[in-house]
């Protein structure tokens, strides 16, 4: 028998809000984080709005010295680690250190710590150049970070797979408790790239929106007229323990990961595989990893970017592995809120899927507007749905075509 791995604490800060409950009741109301680019010239870019983190203060969180020595996206990762450890009552002493276990990932590490310092050596000298660059870009400084600042000694790791890392980092660090390496994982993602060299590259790409006039309406996931995506950043962290262990302690137990599947499409560096081969055969592993049939899922978080090619692949992926179903089971893009946060999305989304299980309401994709008809499921358009959710699915597509799915259920002992 494998072990049950159990969910016992959420932080989160994104572009709507710096904490659960703020997000949480920011999707909930449909609110969008989308706002126009204030910290760099945007004047010879397609787009000129994203979803960034407000307010954050990493001075008065860590203190000057310490959040100098962090790129952006390790202070979003560590911020969501603490407030999920504090969130799961979870007390870190010398008998149980060895036993917890950090797996954080991030789709693009620290580049803003990088171009930072490209521009010190070209507008100075190599000898500039800060001596905390290279573990300031590393992707693995996020979950490194979170183990010097909580002492803890057990597996410690990132994972990059693009747009799919939260989830892959959630649905590994699920792995690596079952099969009995740890006791807890500290496991999500975090990610901050909106800068001036990020965008201008996804723009050459014809990845986001250029709704500049209306940057909150920009992201339209499964609206025939969407045009792209909406650059979000961020972090979501939540606290993965086995069953045992948490019930020991007398955690609450939020929910349960059930079921994990990962694939690629071995088909294309940036588009996903045509009818969305690749992530059906994801979502039937994850099924199949939970003892699940597909009538089971009562709800799916998609992937939806609001790009062409992303949202009629997943709506034709969602109907292989569905079938008639498909038409029934509610559809979100909670992506149309919160921007796309790259590889954290799929740990933020996770942790709306842990919330919609307590709950029992799912947030809408809002701005949709216009039927598509490759895209004809239910999306919960505009407005937030009570609905008594048992087990909900969420999807994480990235470049490289990786897929990444988890399940997570209601828990019952």
């Amino acid at each position: 028998m494998r072990k049950r791995v159990v969910i016992t604490g959420l932080g989160a800060l994104s572009s709507v809000g710096l904490n659960v409950e703020d997000t949480w009741n920011s999707v909930l109301e449909g609110k969008s984080g989308a706002v126009t680019i204030t910290h760099f010239d945007t004047s010879d870019h397609k787009t000129k709005f994203a979803a960034p983190v407000k307010n954050f203060d990493a001075d008065a969180l860590f203190g000057r010295r310490e959040a100098r020595r962090m790129d952006r996206y390790a202070q979003f990762s560590l911020a969501a680690a603490l407030q999920a450890v504090d969130d799961a009552d979870l007390t870190i002493t010398e008998d149980n250190r060895d036993r917890i276990g950090v797996l954080i990932g991030t789709g693009i590490g620290g580049i803003t710590t990088l171009l930072e310092q490209v521009e010190v050596m070209r507008e100075r000298d190599a000898s500039r150049v800060s001596p905390f660059l290279i573990p300031m870009m590393l992707a693995d400084t996020g979950p490194g970070m979170v183990a010097i600042n909580l002492g803890v000694r057990g597996p410690n790791m990132s994972v990059v797979t693009a747009c799919a890392t939260g989830s892959n980092a959630l649905g590994e660090a699920t792995e690596i408790i079952r099969r009995g390496s740890a006791d807890v994982m500290i496991a999500g993602g975090g990610e901050a790239a909106i800068t001036k060299l990020t965008m201008a590259g996804m723009n050459s790409m014809g990845a986001l929106s250029t709704r500049n006039d209306d940057p909150t309406r920009a992201s339209r996931p499964f609206d025939k007229d969407r045009d792209g995506f909406l650059m979000g950043e961020g972090a979501a962290v939540l606290i993965l323990e086995s069953l045992e262990f948490a019930q020991a302690r007398g955690a609450t137990i939020l929910a349960e990961i059930s079921g994990y599947g990962t694939t690629d499409d071995a088909y294309h560096i940036s588009a996903p595989a045509e009818n969305g081969e690749g992530a059906a055969k994801c979502m039937q592993l994850a099924l199949e990893n939970a003892g699940l049939t597909a009538t089971d899922i009562g709800y799916i978080n998609a992937h939806g970017t609001s790009t062409n090619l992303n949202d009629k692949g997943e709506t034709a992926a969602i109907k292989t592995v569905f079938g008639a179903y498909a038409y029934k089971v509610p559809v979100s893009s909670t992506k149309s809120m919160t921007g796309h946060l790259l590889g954290a999305s799929g740990a933020l989304e996770a942790l709306f899927c842990t919330k919609i299980l307590n709950e029992g309401i799912i947030p809408p994709t809002i701005n949709y507007e216009t039927p598509d008809p490759d895209c004809d499921l239910d999306y919960v358009p505009n407005k937030a749905r009570k609905l008594n959710v048992i087990h909900a699915l969420s999807n994480s597509f990235g470049f490289g075509g990786h897929n990444a799915t988890l399940i997570i259920s209601r828990f019952e002992a």
